[in-house]
C-alpha cells in the first residue's frame, strides 16, 4: 500500500479523496494556486504544495503537478474529477514518472474519451448502441452524409462532439436546416472547448431516461457493478439530481448492469468507472458513453452498497485485487445527491461568487455533506460554483425524499445566492414524488423558477450577520 499520494485536484473531491486515503494510513498531499490559498483542501491535507499563480492554469499543468508530486515523495497520484482527470497523457506521464496514476491506463482513457471509438468498441461486443456515423468528414462531403444519415434514420438527431464528455458537446437538432447549421458550429464549440473539431451524428432519443452503472476493475479481469443510478434530471446536457437505484423492472436492472461489467471487459478497463446508457419510452437500453473517473454522484452508490469507491481505486492502483466479489454486494434503500452551488437559478443560473457570511448546515440520520466551504470564505470567480454536495439516504423511496427535503431546509447560507430555493421546488413537485421523470424533466417544468425568497429566512441571516459586524468577530463560525 502506498505511504504517501498526491491529489491532483481541489474542493469538494480532494478532501473526499483524502478521507479514504487517510483512513488507509496515507499521508496526502494537496496542490493549490495563489488564486486558491484559502481553499479548505489545503487546510485537510497533511501537506500543501503551491503549483503556480494560477488562476486553473496550474492545476492543468501535468508537469509541475508531477514536479510536486516526486518534491514532496508521493508514490501515486488521485486526479480527482475534471481537470486533467480524462487526459490520457497524465496517466501515461504518472507511468513514466515512477508515479501510480489512481485511475485507468492511458490507453482505455483514451479509447473512451473518443465517443466513435467507444462506440466501435462496444458494437463489436454485442453491446446495443444506437444508431450513428463514423467521424464526419469537413465540407461539403459532411454535409452529404449527415443528410443521408437524416435520411435513413429521421429527426431528432444527435451532433455530438467526438471528444466530449460531462455534458459539453452536444447540441440536439430537429430539421434539415438546423442539422446543416448546426454542423459548423458544433466543430466550431467542440475546438473551443476540447481541441478537436471532429464531430459524428447519432439518432435522437425523444425524452429519454438517462441511467448509469458504476463498476470496479481490477488488474486481475475482476470485473464489478454497485448498481444503476437514474441522472436524468438535467439542465442542458448537465446533471442536477441523481439517484440510486435507478427504479427500472427488475429483469431490466439486471440486464444493463450485466452489459456495463461486459462493455467494462471489451474496454480492457481497470479502476472505477461509469458506464452510461440511454432508455428510450419502451425500456430499451443503448450504451452512451464510458467516464473514466470517479464521479461527483459516486455518493449514492456508495450509500446504498456500503463500499467505499475510492478507497477501492487506491487499493486497485497499488496492485490489489477487489476486496469483494459480486456476491457480497448487497442493495438496500434509495439515496439522492444535489449539487448546491453558489449560483442565481433566476439569472439563468449565473455564478455567485462572494463571501459565505453565513455557513449552517443540516444532519443528523441518513445525511451525508461533501463540502468545501466555511463561514468567511470567498469563493474564487475562477473555480467550480460548487459549495456542498448533499447527499441523503432512506429505506423507501418516500423516506429518502421527505429527508431530502428536511435536509433542504436545514441550510442556512448568507453572502451568496445558492440553489438551494430551485432544489425545494423539485422536492415538493408532484411529479419527481412519483418518479415521473426523464431528461425533459427541467425544460417541461418551468415553474420551477417561480419561487419566491425565504424573507424571514433572509431576516434572520441579515441580523446574524449585522450582529456578526457588530461584534467584530464571528461566534457562529464552524472552524474549517
Amino acid at each position: 500500500m502506498f505511504k504517501k499520494i498526491l491529489i491532483a485536484n481541489r474542493g469538494e473531491i480532494a478532501i473526499r479523496i483524502m478521507r479514504s486515503a487517510q483512513e488507509l494510513g496515507i499521508k496526502t498531499v494537496a496542490v493549490y494556486e495563489e488564486t486558491d490559498k484559502t481553499a479548505m483542501h489545503i487546510m485537510r491535507a497533511d501537506e500543501a504544495f503551491c503549483i503556480g499563480s494560477g488562476p486553473r492554469k496550474d492545476y492543468l499543468n501535468i508537469e509541475r503537478i508531477i514536479n510536486a508530486a516526486k518534491a514532496t515523495g508521493a508514490e501515486a497520484i488521485h486526479p480527482g474529477y475534471g481537470f486533467l482527470a480524462e487526459n490520457p497523457n497524465f496517466s501515461k506521464r504518472c507511468t513514466e514518472a515512477g508515479l501510480a496514476f489512481i485511475g485507468p491506463p492511458p490507453e482505455v482513457i483514451s479509447a473512451m474519451g473518443s465517443k466513435v471509438i467507444a462506440r466501435g468498441i462496444m458494437t463489436d461486443a454485442n453491446i446495443p448502441v444506437i444508431a450513428g456515423t463514423p467521424v464526419l468528414p469537413g465540407g461539403d462531403a459532411g454535409k452529404e452524409a449527415a443528410l443521408q444519415f437524416a435520411e435513413r434514420n429521421g429527426f431528432p438527431i444527435m451532433i455530438k462532439a467526438v471528444a466530449g464528455g460531462g455534458g459539453r458537446g452536444i447540441r440536439a437538432v430537429k430539421d434539415l436546416n438546423e442539422l446543416i447549421r448546426g454542423l459548423e458550429l458544433a466543430r466550431s464549440e467542440a475546438r473551443m472547448a476540447f481541441g478537436n473539431d471532429e464531430i459524428y451524428l447519432e439518432k435522437g432519443l425523444p425524452s429519454p431516461r438517462h441511467v448509469e452503472v458504476q463498476i470496479l476493475a481490477d488488474e486481475y479481469g475482476n470485473v464489478i457493478h454497485l448498481g444503476t443510478r437514474n441522472c436524468s434530471i438535467q439542465r442542458r446536457h448537465q446533471k442536477m439530481v441523481e439517484i440510486a437505484p435507478a427504479s427500472l423492472p427488475g429483469l431490466i436492472q439486471e440486464q444493463i448492469c450485466q452489459t456495463a461489467t461486459e462493455a467494462a471487459k471489451a474496454a480492457h478497463y481497470v479502476n472505477a468507472g461509469t458506464v452510461e446508457f440511454l432508455l428510450d419510452a419502451e425500456e430499451r437500453y443503448y450504451f452512451l458513453e464510458v467516464n473514466t473517473r470517479i464521479q461527483v454522484e459516486h455518493t449514492i452508490s456508495e450509500m446504498i452498497t456500503g463500499i467505499d469507491i475510492v478507497r477501492e481505486q487506491i487499493r486497485i492502483a497499488s496492485g490489489k485485487a477487489l476486496s469483494f466479489s459480486q456476491r457480497d454486494i448487497h442493495f438496500r434503500g434509495y439515496a439522492i445527491e444535489i449539487r448546491i452551488n453558489a449560483e442565481d437559478p433566476k439569472t439563468n443560473f449565473m455564478a455567485s461568487p462572494g463571501v459565505i457570511q453565513i455557513y449552517q448546515s443540516p444532519g443528523g440520520h441518513g445525511i451525508r455533506l461533501d463540502g468545501a466551504v466555511y463561514q468567511g470564505y470567498e469563493i474564487p470567480r475562477y473555480y467550480d460554483s460548487m459549495l456542498v454536495k448533499l447527499t441523503v439516504y432512506g429505506f423507501t423511496w418516500k423516506e429518502v425524499v421527505d429527508r431530502l427535503r428536511r435536509a433542504l431546509d436545514g441550510f442556512g447560507i448568507a453572502g451568496v445566492k445558492t440553489t438551494i430555493p430551485f432544489y425545494k421546488q423539485i422536492v415538493n413537485d408532484p411529479d419527481f414524488i412519483e418518479q415521473r421523470f426523464d431528461t425533459s424533466y427541467i425544460e417541461t417544468h418551468p415553474h420551477l423558477l417561480e419561487y419566491q425568497e425565504n424573507v424571514p429566512e433572509m431576516e434572520k441571516l441579515a441580523s446574524l450577520v449585522a450582529e456578526i459586524n457588530a461584534l467584530g468577530h464571528n461566534p457562529y463560525a464552524e472552524s474549517p
